[in-house]
């Protein structure tokens, strides 16, 4: 649920990022994807220490 989350949050933050700059829809996609990727990455790593913490 964590990558999920984070996956959700780094989309809407790289759309309005993208929306900002005044971009186009392949810009808005592509900092989806990127913003995307990079938080549900970030909710893997805070998902492995979590699991280590409590085991």
């Amino acid at each position: 649920m964590i990558i999920l989350g984070t996956l959700i949050i780094g989309i809407g933050l790289g759309l309005r990022t993208a929306r900002k700059r005044n971009g186009t829809r392949l810009d808005m996609a592509q900092y989806a994807a990127g913003y995307g990727i990079a938080f549900a990455l970030l909710g893997v790593l805070v998902t492995i220490v979590i699991e280590r913490s409590i085991t």
